[in-house]
């Protein structure tokens, strides 16, 4: 048996479907092969993300093709996946997350805090704008589309003093030395489930269901459950300016969380802990991170989302 890898197109998407290519022939025995599937996200490079007017602008079409039989799974970046999946899908595994954090790469190697006032720095994520206007005001924070090869080539053309990025993004297609700094969680809080990949199957199909959850690490799957469910109870979609970052500590677990304004003037951050007896029950992840996004909307993290139309 052949298993067909629905991926988009760019060169991170086929390291992300290769690499789970290779897991899945190394741990499951079972060979594939990878389908390219052009989605809306990359079709359309003007403009920001919520401009499209679509929820999960990346995956849509991948979708399309695991309905119609042209695909078997499909691997994403968990960040990419909406909160409200449909239920004729599955998300049976989530593989070892990388580092979840965002990374600032500078033409002149400059850290954050280096930059001259005025600096033209891109991002394409509300999430990033919001934060970073929270902690450096004084800069230019301007939109950036593409995938990462265009982001740096418009960064060397001097279109950017710098640009912030997913640091997994670099790592995986070997631009790490390219990193003019890890930006601290302190700053900018990562996107929901940034850095981990998941595998999305038909639901109908326990086959290839049974089959790749056993590449799931089960502390990326803990931490991305936590993010996404903190997620949803504020019903945000992946492009509101919304920072969440879950993960173990020692035995224990812990889950920082953010929701700030488009022009980073208002900011709510609040964090919740499990002890390592609460983390004895499988479901506590998601009840803290349900218990966080009620907090966080008493805080006053709803009234914010409503400004920005929530889904933007």
């Amino acid at each position: 048996m052949t298993a067909r890898i629905a991926s988009r197109g760019s060169r991170l998407a086929l390291w992300q479907a290769e690499y789970v290519r290779r897991q899945l022939a190394e741990r499951c025995g079972l060979e594939a092969e990878v389908v390219v599937v052009t989605t809306s996200g990359d079709r359309f490079q003007q403009g920001g993300v919520g401009d499209l007017g679509l929820k999960g602008v990346f995956i849509k079409e991948i979708e399309e093709a695991l309905l119609d039989g042209r695909a078997d799974i499909a691997v994403h970046s968990m960040k990419d996946v909406p909160t409200e999946v449909d239920s004729r899908f599955s998300f049976p595994a989530a593989l070892c997350r990388e580092d979840p954090h965002d990374c600032l790469v500078s033409r002149t190697g400059a850290k954050l805090d280096q930059l001259p006032p005025g600096a033209r720095v891109g991002t394409s994520s509300v999430r990033r704008q919001a934060q970073l206007r929270h902690h450096r005001p004084d800069l230019e924070i301007v939109p950036l589309r593409g995938n990462v090869d265009t982001r740096l080539g418009k960064l060397e053309r001097g279109e950017y003093d710098a640009i912030v990025v997913a640091k997994a993004g670099l790592d995986r297609l070997g631009f790490s030395d390219r990193i003019s700094e890890v930006v601290s969680p302190e700053v900018l809080l990562p996107a929901v489930g940034q850095g981990a990949l998941g595998i999305e199957t038909r639901a109908g199909d326990p086959k290839f269901c049974k089959l790749v959850a056993a590449l799931t690490d089960i502390e990326t799957r803990d931490a991305v459950n936590a993010e996404r469910a903190l997620l949803a109870e504020l019903e945000g979609g992946c492009q509101v300016p919304v920072g969440a970052w879950a993960r173990r500590q020692g035995e224990g677990f812990v889950i920082d969380a953010c929701v700030v304004s488009p022009d980073g003037s208002e900011y709510i951050r609040l964090s919740a802990e499990a002890t390592p007896e609460e983390m004895q029950d499988r479901r506590t992840p998601l009840e803290l991170g349900r218990a966080l996004g009620r907090r966080l909307i008493e805080a006053g993290a709803d009234r914010i989302l409503r400004g920005v139309g929530r889904n933007l």
